[in-house]
């Protein structure tokens, strides 16, 4: 193990010096850069808003970008913070010495209250510029309202909850009425249900809140100075418009849960913080004599929506009696207290201050802050100054702060998009869980971080902790890049090592079984991973040393099985003498090689499984490669095993078709062998035509002849065409075979005549039996009795074959008087040939003065012309221009040499000396042979009439023009 660590840090020596060089130059030990090229923006970015107040500002409410301001004593500025070019003023009308007190606007920011403090309080619609006094209010100083964000609408408020000075909570609505401006009474009713008291008596409603939980349940948050009161209960389904009486109705008897706290500030005020995306708030926070009680909302408890509480105290320069807090608001992990010349914000983690900003004195002592709820906006306001804070990633240093407390899970969540500080986190958590000995879990974090990874690995080392360290290799070899070959090589080889001695272990101990199988399914699910499968593979060599080293040859097969090295596998089962298994493993995965390689050896001892599987494997499998393993065994084995050899040779030659001749070479020697009856069928269905046959002759000619298999022989030599040698032997075993074999050669008379003497010849000779001998002359007809004669003896009597010779001289008589028969019609016909020669030689025809040539159309009787029966006239050379091109070859080659011994023997002769018999005979032999050449050119020439004839017949498909002379006829035309 040692080894396989110290090949690891070779390997990663390289990485390790980067990472130290970026240490020599300030980057942390993870290997991330934390240098921050530029001032980060603080989370609570400060702006002052652009406006000079005419008169002193009084009081401001912001909701959904909806800005009120009072001004001086009697204007109203409202300003849409989305147009901010375009404010409205809108005057109150008093004419008395009424101030504002404070002002309330809804959710939607679409509802104005502004509570006088001649209590008195007028209500403002967003779609109005008319100021609305509430009658049924008058006489109640307003603390607080409670407004209704499930029922409110931009004309109706629906059932909302005011609270006053003197501690009783009127529920109240207001609507605009849709047909005028406003109605008679905008406050639709204004009625008490509750009042609040502490020890002492009625105390201001500092604050009121409506939530709704699940199930149709409300929780009511209201605060006095020192208490904060709760009231739950069910408003009934279709009857929230009712409002909310029923719920304070059940506290009338008996005070509801409440938090009381002993100091006092005057007044206490309540914040909340609402996520986006959602309508209810997640958190609250209380500000109050003691402190800022800080806790989350749960609407699924039954009687307390309040949890998680803690009181954080107010920081230690904050003295209540000189400098106590003015306001508070809550945002997601801060809430900001507003002091009269600065702002402190307070992490609602740790109640650490993690910001303070001090406002300057000539801008005035702070008066008032306040959130707006929609966009997360945070305004301050003096008497003649407006600021705004921007709240900008809040959540950015709250991992370290989880991280702190041990809350790594949220500390994880709030940097998982910053790998630098997430390095930081696992780090940590990974030292926490070593320290706290869950080894496992510090394994799983140590493998996700960029320390060292031999320190980290020497560290499990030393604990001991093995199964910690399997761990940690693998989810650090699981988090390696494809490009880091070497290290994975590495990782995968140690664990390994580290899988074979932890099931070595485990193995010797019984108790441990479970443990055992479970690791044991941890190695495999290891061995057969898709990422390790590359890296396995190219290192099989030495996995495969390491399960042989442990003597795990259970592993060792399923690596092989895993690597598709099926033929370790194989010959394991082999050596095993686990023949079924390994056949098993041939037939599953259907490699031929392995079939090829180990069919020898498994044939010895399964024939007839592994026959079985090769006709499962059908023509995948090349049968001649198996010939030698089926050789080796049936050399071995008993005539009953051969049986299988001869089923798969069958299996081949029927099923498969196969043509090879080694197979079927191999099947006929297992014939001749061991089946001769099967033999012949074999030889007879593969038929007598040597083109057809896929079977050596010349080899199961002597395969037979030396197993005595004669009727086999015979086939074989009629297939050859040796039929006197198929003769000689079929008579050895039956004349019936020779009879077969005579008539064979039925376009050789000659030979059949010589094979039916051969069997005349043993019938007679060897068998003596004359009867016999007189069948064959039936069966063949070109046998006589004459030609069988001389094969009996001296002595026999002529009484066995006296009717064959009757019957032979009978048909002599009838061949005599049949030949006389056509040497009558032979003279007839030749008398009747001769008679129609006479008759053409006289036969003429009759020509006109004015006959034409058919061809040329020139009068015929101007020079030499033929006549033919059909009438048609041609002049000789007219005749012969047109024949002439229809010659084959060798006719117009023979007709020039006929017209050239023509011209020749019409020269006159040169010689005027000569003897008057020698010219008479010389002019009588010229005369002869000019004749006879004349009457060879009309054979040639007038056969046939040109125009009637074949000649005719054979031109049909010859174009009129002459190809080649095509152009030139076509350009005569134009």
């Amino acid at each position: 193990m040692a080894s396989i660590l110290d090949e690891y840090e070779d390997s990663l020596h390289r990485s390790a010096s980067v990472q130290q060089s970026r240490a020599s130059v300030g980057i942390p030990h993870s290997g991330y850069v934390s240098a921050r090229l530029e001032k980060e923006t603080p989370i609570f970015n400060k702006q002052r808003i652009d406006f000079a107040p005419p008169e002193k500002i009084n009081s401001l409410v912001v909701s959904s970008n909806q800005l009120c301001m009072s001004l001086g004593k009697d204007t109203l500025l409202r300003i849409d913070l989305g147009k901010p070019d375009e404010p409205n003023q809108v005057e109150l009308g008093r004419k008395d010495e009424a101030k504002v007190y404070k002002m309330f606007l809804d959710h939607t920011g679409s509802h104005l209250l502004i509570a006088l403090n001649t209590s008195e309080c007028l209500y403002l619609n967003r779609s109005v510029q008319k100021v609305r006094a509430l009658s049924r209010w008058k006489g109640h100083l307003i603390e607080s309202v409670g407004w209704n964000k499930f029922l409110g609408s931009e004309t109706n408020t629906g059932p909302i909850l005011v609270g006053t000075s003197q501690g009783q909570i009127y529920e109240a609505e207001i609507s605009v009425s849709e047909g005028s401006l406003f109605s008679t009474n905008p406050d639709q009713y204004f009625r008490q249900v509750y009042t609040l008291e502490e020890e002492s008596g009625p105390a201001p409603v500092c604050c009121l809140e409506i939530e709704r939980g699940i199930e149709g349940k409300f929780f009511i948050i209201a605060t006095t100075r020192k208490r904060l009161f709760q009231f739950v209960g069910k408003v009934p389904e279709g009857t929230e418009q009712q409002g909310f009486s029923s719920i304070f109705a059940v506290h009338a008897d008996h005070l509801p849960s409440f938090r009381e706290f002993p100091a006092n500030l005057g007044f206490s005020e309540i914040a909340f913080y609402t996520p986006k995306l959602r309508s209810s708030p997640r958190s609250f926070a209380w500000m109050m004599g003691n402190g800022v009680l800080y806790g989350t909302l749960d609407y699924s408890r039954p009687d307390s929506i309040l949890s998680d509480e803690r009181v954080w105290v107010y920081p230690a320069d904050i003295d209540i009696t000189v400098n106590k807090p003015i306001s508070i608001v809550l945002t997601q992990f801060h809430f900001l207290l507003l002091l009269p010349d600065r702002v402190k914000a307070v992490c609602t983690l740790n109640g650490q201050v993690v910001f303070q900003d001090l406002f300057l004195e000539k801008f005035g002592l702070l008066t008032r802050m306040i959130k707006d709820p929609t966009v997360q906006q945070i305004w301050i306001h003096t008497e003649k100054v407006v600021f705004r804070y921007h709240v900008q990633r809040e959540s950015r240093d709250v991992w370290k702060m989880y991280m702190n407390m041990n809350k790594f899970d949220l500390a994880k969540e709030y940097c998982k998009d910053r790998p630098e500080c997430l390095d930081i986190v696992l780090a940590k958590e990974a030292e926490h869980c070593f320290q706290n000995k869950r080894y496992l879990d510090s394994a799983k974090c140590y493998a996700l971080t960029q320390n060292y990874f031999e320190e980290i690995a020497l560290k499990f080392i030393e604990a001991k902790q093995e199964e910690a360290l399997m761990e940690f290799l693998i989810k650090k070899l699981s988090n390696l890049k494809p490009s880091e070959k070497t290290q994975t090589t590495l990782l995968t080889t140690w664990l390994t090592e580290l899988y074979l001695n932890w099931l070595g272990v485990l193995q010797g101990d019984p108790s441990q079984r479970n443990l055992y199988l479970d690791t044991r399914e941890k190695f495999r699910t290891f061995l057969s991973s898709p990422k390790n499968k590359d890296c396995l593979f190219n290192n099989r060599a030495s996995i495969y040393e390491l399960l042989a080293s442990h003597g795990d040859t259970e592993h060792m097969v399923y690596f092989a099985v895993i690597m598709q090295d099926y033929e370790r596998v194989v010959a394991h089962h082999c050596q095993h003498d686990e023949y079924d298994e390994a056949l098993n493993v041939l037939s599953r995965h259907r490699d031929e090689k392995l079939f090829y390689k180990f069919s020898p050896v498994l044939i010895q001892h399964i024939p007839k499984k592994v026959v079985d599987a090769w006709i499962s494997m059908g023509s995948r499998l090349d049968a001649r490669n198996l010939i030698p393993a089926l050789v080796n065994y049936s050399q071995s084995a008993s005539t009953q095993q051969i049986n299988e050899a001869i089923r798969y040779m069958e299996f081949c030659v029927y099923q498969l078709e196969e043509t090879q001749q080694a197979i079927h070479n191999y099947l006929l020697s297992l014939y001749a062998l061991c089946r001769p009856d099967s033999l012949l069928s074999y030889l007879e269905q593969a038929g007598t035509n040597p083109n057809r046959i896929h079977y050596d002759l010349k080899y199961a000619l002597r395969l037979c002849a030396e197993h005595g298999h004669h009727r086999a022989c015979v086939h074989i030599y009629k297939v050859m065409e040796l039929y006197e040698e198929a003769v000689d032997l079929a008579l050895q075993v039956d004349v019936d075979l020779a009879k077969s074999c005579a008539d064979l050669p039925e376009d050789d008379e000659e030979l059949r005549k010589k094979l039916w003497l051969k069997i005349a010849r043993h019938v007679v000779q060897e068998e003596k039996d004359v009867k016999k001998a007189m069948a064959c002359l039936s069966s063949c007809a070109l046998l006589k009795i004459e030609d069988v004669l001389p094969f009996f003896p001296d002595f026999v009597t002529i009484d066995h074959f006296k009717e064959a010779i009757c019957n032979s001289l009978e048909d002599y008589n009838k061949h005599i008087e049949e030949l006389k028969r056509e040497m009558e019609e032979a003279t007839q016909s030749a008398k009747r040939i001769r008679e129609d020669i006479q008759e053409m030689r006289n036969k003429y025809g009759s020509v006109e003065p004015q006959e034409k040539c058919a061809a040329c159309d020139f009068p015929l009787l101007n020079r030499p012309f033929y006549l033919f029966l059909c009438g048609h006239m041609f002049h000789y050379d007219c005749l012969l221009q047109a024949v002439l091109p229809n010659l084959p070859a060798y006719k117009q080659a023979k007709l020039e040499d006929l017209q050239k011994k023509l011209a020749s023997t019409s020269q006159p002769s040169k010689s005027h000396h000569r003897p008057k018999d020698a010219d008479s005979i010389s002019l009588g032999k010229g005369q002869q042979s000019r004749e006879q050449i004349k009457a060879d050119i009309d054979d040639i020439v007038a056969a046939e009439c040109v125009y009637c004839g074949e000649l005719m017949i054979r031109s049909i498909d010859k174009p009129f023009i002459d190809p080649q002379k095509y152009e030139e006829e076509m350009q005569s035309w134009l």
